[in-house]
């Protein structure tokens, strides 16, 4: 049956079947209303309860076969419904999604809910936390450097009587940590729900303009630190690690844009390359990164512009096999994805460009290789060819 379903789904337009996505999408949103707005209900009674489950969590893990992060989001967004309705309707229409409500409800009144989250409509995670770090500020995280234990052993060597970890003549090995997923569980037995195990590297922001940093560095990298903390005393001499962070971070971009683009105080204008050159000046990738600021270009049918800014390329806006030349309004930034994918619309994947002829940039045009020149970093240009 599923086989059937997705031959007879290749046969869609990109039209059609971009109209059943959303359509489905929004099918979904006005279940996840529904299923919110009854877990708001059930949240009040002990039928879970009666049925034998400890909790709601239980209940949505055992019989609705919810994930743990499925369960946590329905029931804390169930909790914030119950107070505020409005975040129904906005959950079936879109404006907001399960992660916006989790991480406002806290913080929403009678009084500000409506502004808070209008304000948050169509918003990412990172965007919302700052909301959220507006409305509730926090003080600024102490810095502090501490070693933490070594990994524990993937087959822990078994405790007993005479074995190593043993504590007794009869002792066993020690009870396992319940781990954050059954202390969830556990704690929504008295209707305490905390928030799910964050990662070791993170940024969260604490108020507006402030964030709190959190990662895990080797030893080496510890003593860079206090080296450079030693040689910058005369300039910080507090040795705050926030502010030597940033003069690194300031330096490390003055280095790597030095390598990239032969960055200057004050640049000189490049001469124009040679007619038939693939070479992108390094003064034409200065301004087209400045112009694009530092993200893909792309923009898509309906205006929607792709916000990649990770291994992007410097693309020829008219392709160089077509004449393309390398100036300032023919560049583009673009990421690898949508680089190849307008190689495509030009020559297709078969190396011909639209009106027929063999393309000399056939090998390039293909998914997955590079189809235009200069590329910023982790790409290799094909032999045989300048980048």
């Amino acid at each position: 049956m599923h086989q059937e379903l997705l031959a007879s789904l290749r046969q869609l337009s990109d039209g059609e079947l971009l109209a059943r996505v959303q359509d489905i999408s929004a099918r979904e949103r006005e279940a996840t209303s529904l299923l919110v707005a009854h877990l708001a209900e059930l949240d009040t009674r002990d039928a879970h309860l009666r049925a034998g489950h400890g909790s709601l969590f239980a209940y949505c893990r055992g019989v609705l076969a919810l994930s743990e992060q499925e369960a946590y989001y329905r029931i804390a967004v169930a909790r914030v419904a119950r107070r505020f309705p409005l975040v129904l309707d906005l959950l079936e229409s879109g404006a907001v999604n399960l992660t916006t409500v989790r991480l406002l409800g806290p913080h929403l009144t009678p009084d500000n809910h409506r502004r808070v989250l209008d304000s948050a409509q169509g918003k990412s995670k990172a965007q919302v936390e700052e909301i959220a770090a507006a409305l509730w500020p926090r003080p600024d995280a102490p810095t502090f450097v501490r070693k933490l234990p070594g990994a524990r052993p993937a087959n822990p060597l078994p405790s007993g009587p005479g074995l190593p970890g043993a504590h007794g003549p009869h002792a066993g090995p020690p009870p396992a940590d319940p781990g954050p997923i059954q202390s969830a569980a556990a704690a929504t037995v008295s209707g305490v729900l905390p928030p799910p195990a964050k990662r070791s590297t993170e940024v969260t922001p604490l108020a507006p303009d402030r964030y709190r940093v959190q990662v895990t560095i080797g030893s080496d990298t510890l003593e860079k630190l206090r080296l450079a903390k030693d040689l910058l005393r005369h300039a910080v001499p507090s040795g705050d690690e926030a502010v030597i962070f940033d003069r690194a971070l300031t330096a490390l971009i003055a280095d790597i844009a030095q390598k990239k683009f032969a960055a200057a105080e004050n640049p000189r204008s490049s001469t124009p390359p040679a007619p038939g050159s693939r070479h992108v000046p390094a003064d034409v990738k200065r301004r087209v990164w400045m112009r694009d600021l530092g993200r893909c270009a792309f923009v898509g049918t309906a205006g929607k512009r792709c916000d990649e800014r990770g291994f992007l390329e410097f693309h020829h806006v008219t392709p160089f096999a077509l004449g393309g030349e390398a100036s300032f309004d023919n560049i583009q930034l673009r990421c690898r994805r949508h680089n190849a994918y307008e190689a495509r619309l030009y020559f297709g994947d078969d190396g011909r460009t639209r009106s027929g002829t063999s393309s000399p940039t056939a090998a390039l045009s293909r998914p997955g290789r590079l189809d235009r020149a200069g590329t910023l970093e982790g790409t290799v240009a094909p032999k045989g060819r300048a980048p």
